[in-house]
């Protein structure tokens, strides 16, 4: 457990992972009354579902997640209800969350249960309310312009505006990761477009997909470099958000986020 939690700690690379999804988090932080994290885990991001007067719940089946002990950069998550629970058949009403979040690709770990996990998250949520997913399409990629250019050089070439770094980047092109592993399992790779076609004829808004850090995610000497520039690394954290709203990154990311808004009507919700 204490592997998953420091997941997203102790490097430049898993702060530049772990800053992304707080950021987006922040963007679709939602206005309503309850928020519910849906296979939490030990509560990495729980407190940053829903507004800041949320009333947060965390559920998932593992108590021992639950009970983890909080440190470093998220430190404490403040007054968070922890429920124990199986996520495919959680134990509260419909459409009682105006915030839902499955994060951690919990809807491919699902395996098989994938789509009964996602239709369960989405009944969650009420008329109008977000549902923010986590899905993991690809092996990954980097850029190929940043990846020719040593550390320091990256570093001041961040500093330069976002306007002026990122068509370089993208005229270059990016560089598909290999796959870690040839055998998924029981793992199930949802796309974008399949979560698309799922929710979009049911009622539901797109409001945003973006791919987390496609152009430094894999170049972890480089990210160390700028991660000391505070300029630099704001740049960068503009420049992997914008290339990462690009369609065409989405396909071999190793993790993409999507907000999706839930149809006023309950009629449209999944069942």
């Amino acid at each position: 457990m204490a592997r998953e939690y420091q997941r997203y700690e102790g490097t430049p690379q898993r702060d530049l992972f772990r800053i992304l999804r707080e950021r987006f988090l922040e963007r679709h932080s939602g206005s309503g009354p309850w928020s519910i994290d849906v296979g939490s885990g030990p509560l990495r991001f729980t407190r940053w579902v829903g507004s800041e007067g949320s009333h947060r719940v965390a559920l998932d089946l593992s108590r021992a997640a639950l009970e983890f002990p909080r440190t470093g950069s998220s430190g404490d998550p403040g007054t968070i209800d922890r429920v124990r629970g199986d996520a495919t058949r959680p134990p509260f009403p419909p459409g009682q969350f105006s915030s839902v979040a499955v994060l951690g690709n919990a809807i491919g770990f699902a395996g098989a249960d994938g789509s009964r996990l996602l239709d369960a998250a989405s009944s969650l949520t009420a008329p109008g309310g977000r549902l923010l997913l986590e899905i993991a399409p690809g092996p990954g990629e980097h850029s190929r312009y940043l990846a020719r250019l040593p550390p320091s050089a990256v570093r001041r070439l961040l500093r330069s505006p976002v306007g002026a770094v990122r068509p370089r980047i993208e005229r270059e092109g990016f560089a598909r990761e290999p796959w870690r592993k040839r055998d998924p399992g029981t793992f199930q790779r949802w796309t974008v477009p399949g979560i698309s076609e799922y929710l979009s004829k049911r009622g539901w808004a797109q409001d945003e997909t973006v791919a987390v850090a496609p152009a430094l995610g894999h170049l972890t000497g480089r990210i160390a470099a700028v991660r000391g520039d505070a300029k630099a690394w704001g740049h960068l954290l503009e420049i992997e958000e914008a290339v990462g709203r690009r369609p065409e990154r989405w396909t071999s990311a190793a993790s993409v986020l999507l907000a999706w808004t839930a149809p006023a009507s309950r009629s449209h919700t999944l069942k």
